[in-house]
């Protein structure tokens, strides 16, 4: 495992305490003689200077820290995988799948992994979207959905060139295993566990009852057509990022050269998460 030498800190600046967290975090890392390169709006919350922008972290430190919930990982997970570094969500808001480790386990879980514990360092495959306009990177889901005025949408779909349908729904879902307890859970679709190389295709809302979720090999090539002439469509990228896209415009969908590294608590497996985030018994 790479030396850890500088550590780059991001936060959900609304988070409840979070000036109490930057101040205990610094703390810790001064005491290992480990530099902290801190967000431009971490920076400001404790009205110091030299913070960055978020986006230029990943490329200057050896571990990213995510203080808030899963939408605060999403927006820096894509960038920190093309980096390689390792990410360590502590989950200060609300659901956190994604920002999997508890406030109280913060330290513990930082003293495991400075000490080499590889076994809490969780491989996630990704997904590249590609469209006319630009690639994208998605640590959860690639969707095509209706716009905000729109009814329902005509896509087709192909996989590995193969046409499998024509869907008319609100919009249709293309995840990740790790995303699959987000939006696709929420469609109807499986969990996938984490290390299983699949994705799951879930339409929203589909017109034809017949037509459900389904998961195929990470090694196939899923390409989505929108099909309607008179409807404006979105594509969005793990919720936060993504383009307008018209009638013909095709968005092809495999599976990542990158993969993100997700640390984890050493009290706690995928299927504890599972548990504690679904209320199962």
């Amino acid at each position: 495992m790479k030396k850890i030498e500088r550590v780059g800190i991001v936060i959900k600046p609304h988070a409840p305490e979070i000036q109490k967290v930057l101040k205990e975090l610094i703390s810790y890392f001064d005491t290992k003689g480990i530099a902290c390169v801190l967000e431009d709006v971490a920076a400001q919350k404790l009205n110091i200077k030299g913070g960055i922008p978020r986006k230029n972290i990943p490329a200057q430190v050896d571990l990213v820290i995510v203080l808030g919930g899963d939408g605060t990982l999403l927006s820096i997970a894509y960038l920190a995988a093309q980096e390689n570094v390792p990410v360590l969500g502590v989950n200060l808001g609300s659901l956190g799948f994604l920002t999997e480790v508890p406030l109280e386990e913060m330290f513990l879980t930082l003293d495991a992994f400075l000490g080499g514990n590889e076994e809490i360092i969780s491989p996630r495959q990704m997904l590249q979207a590609s469209t006319k306009r630009k690639v994208y990177y998605s640590l959860n889901d690639v969707v095509v959905n209706k716009g905000a005025l729109s009814r329902m949408i005509q896509c087709g779909i192909w996989i590995d060139g193969k046409e499998i349908a024509a869907t008319r729904a609100d919009g249709l879902i293309v995840s990740t295993p790790t995303g699959s307890t987000a939006y696709s859970l929420s469609a109807g679709g499986p969990i996938i566990y984490p290390y299983i190389p699949a994705f799951v295709i879930s339409p929203i809302c589909p017109h034809t009852l017949s037509f459900r979720p389904m998961v195929v090999s990470s090694e196939s090539r899923i390409q989505v057509k929108l099909l309607n002439a008179d409807r404006d469509a979105y594509l969005t990228i793990d919720g936060q990022r993504g383009e307008l896209v018209a009638e013909n415009d095709v968005v092809d969908i495999r599976c990542c050269d990158y993969k993100l590294h997700l640390i984890s608590s050493p009290k706690r497996n995928y299927f504890d998460l599972l548990k504690e985030k679904l209320g199962w018994g």
